[in-house]
């Protein structure tokens, strides 16, 4: 089988996210900015499997990181796997829509790394509900 173009591997990226953040699930089209594809395992090389749509806040926070600590347990914990894991499994909305919580220790820690509940992402998010765009369909 022939190897795949970086320009196809993003498509496929970008279309098998929905354009959404796999992690904080924001997406492109209300964010203003571009995906990043994202490597899960930095070190495990391109394969779609360790690939995953990621919004530059995400990208740029997670860095390296495979793991991180539970703010809860003090534990340290493998960070969220889109490609193994479910995000309903691991996270959720709260009742307005703009913080995600932690279901898990796995959820919680990836939060903390991402910072995905940091001041201007929650005003963003704010915002984004009031135009009736987030969440994203599909997600509670």
């Amino acid at each position: 089988m022939p190897e795949l173009s970086w320009a196809r591997i993003s498509q496929l990226v970008h279309e098998r996210a929905n354009a959404c953040c796999e992690y904080c699930q924001t997406c492109q089209r209300v964010c203003g900015q571009a995906m990043h594809i994202e490597h899960i395992h930095p070190a495990s090389g391109d394969d779609l499997d360790n690939l995953c749509l990621a919004c530059p806040s995400c990208n740029l926070s997670k860095a390296k990181a495979i793991s991180s600590i539970d703010p809860d347990t003090s534990e340290l914990v493998s960070l969220f796997n889109p490609r193994q894991q479910q995000w309903i499994e691991h996270f959720e909305w709260d009742e307005e829509g703009a913080i995600v919580i932690g279901k898990t220790s796995v959820g919680r820690a990836t939060i903390q790394r991402l910072r995905m509940n940091q001041e201007r992402i929650l005003t963003a998010r704010r915002i984004w509900i009031k135009a009736g765009e987030h969440p994203p369909l599909g997600l509670p």
